[in-house]
C-alpha cells in the first residue's frame, strides 16, 4: 500500500469532503426515522356537556375538559367582569362563587361544575340597584384602575359570610389573596366593615 504525504491544504478538503458525505448520510438516515410512524398518537382533546346554574339561571355549554372556569366565563359565556390576571391563582383577580364559597376561577375546571351554581360579578346587582358591597366600594373609594375590584368584591362577600370580619387584622388576613396594585386596602377594609356592620345592625333590628 503507498501512503503518500498530504500536504495540510489537501488534508483539510479532503477531510472536509468526508465530514459532509457522513452529514448527508446522516441526514438522510434522520429523514427516515422523522417518516416513520409514531409508536404514539397524540391525545385527542375531549369534550363535555356541562350545566351550570349561572348567576340564577342554567347555562348548558359544551366544553373541551381542559376548559378552566375563567375563559368558560369570558370566551364562551362573554362575562368580562370575571378578570384574568395572573392566570396561576396568585392574584385573586378571577375571585367568584361557587355554591357561595370563593374560588380562583383560573385554577378550576369548568367540566367539574355540572350542577353547581355560580356567582360572578356580574349577578350582584338587582336591576339598577347594586349590592351594598358594590355601592360600599364606591363609596369609601375601594379602587383605583378598578382591575382587581370584582375579584376583591366577590372575595369580600365571602369574607363577611365566612365570618371573618371580626377585625380588620381579621379582614387583611382573609382578604390576603386578593392582591391590588393601587394598593387600595384601607379603603377596602372601610367598604367590608361598613357592610358588615349594616348587616349585623339589620340582624339586630330583626331579632328584636
Amino acid at each position: 500500500m503507498t501512503i503518500r504525504n498530504l500536504t495540510r491544504r489537501e488534508f483539510l478538503r479532503d477531510t472536509a469532503a468526508t465530514g459532509s458525505a457522513a452529514a448527508v448520510v446522516g441526514t438522510a438516515g434522520l429523514g427516515k426515522a422523522l417518516a416513520a410512524p409514531a409508536i404514539m398518537d397524540a391525545p385527542q382533546p375531549s369534550t363535555r356537556e356541562v350545566t351550570i346554574r349561572l348567576n340564577g339561571a342554567d347555562q348548558a355549554l359544551q366544553l373541551d375538559t381542559r376548559t378552566t372556569l375563567l375563559d368558560a366565563l369570558r370566551e364562551e359565556l362573554h362575562l368580562t367582569g370575571t378578570k384574568k390576571g395572573c392566570d396561576m391563582g396568585a392574584c385573586g383577580a378571577c375571585t367568584v362563587l361557587v355554591d357561595g364559597k370563593r374560588v380562583n376561577a383560573c385554577l378550576t375546571l369548568a367540566a367539574r361544575l355540572d350542577g353547581r351554581a355560580v356567582t360572578t360579578i356580574e349577578g350582584l346587582a338587582s336591576g339598577e340597584e347594586l349590592h351594598p358591597l358594590q355601592a360600599a366600594f364606591i363609596e369609601h373609594d375601594g379602587f383605583q384602575c378598578g382591575y382587581c375590584t370584582p375579584g376583591q368584591i366577590m372575595s369580600a362577600i365571602a369574607c363577611i359570610r365566612e365570618g371573618h370580619s371580626g377585625s380588620d387584622a381579621e379582614i387583611r388576613e382573609y382578604m390576603s389573596g386578593n392582591l391590588c396594585r393601587c394598593a387600595a386596602y384601607p379603603n377596602i377594609v372601610a367598604a367590608i366593615n361598613q357592610v358588615k356592620t349594616a348587616g349585623a345592625n339589620a340582624g339586630a333590628k330583626e331579632s328584636g
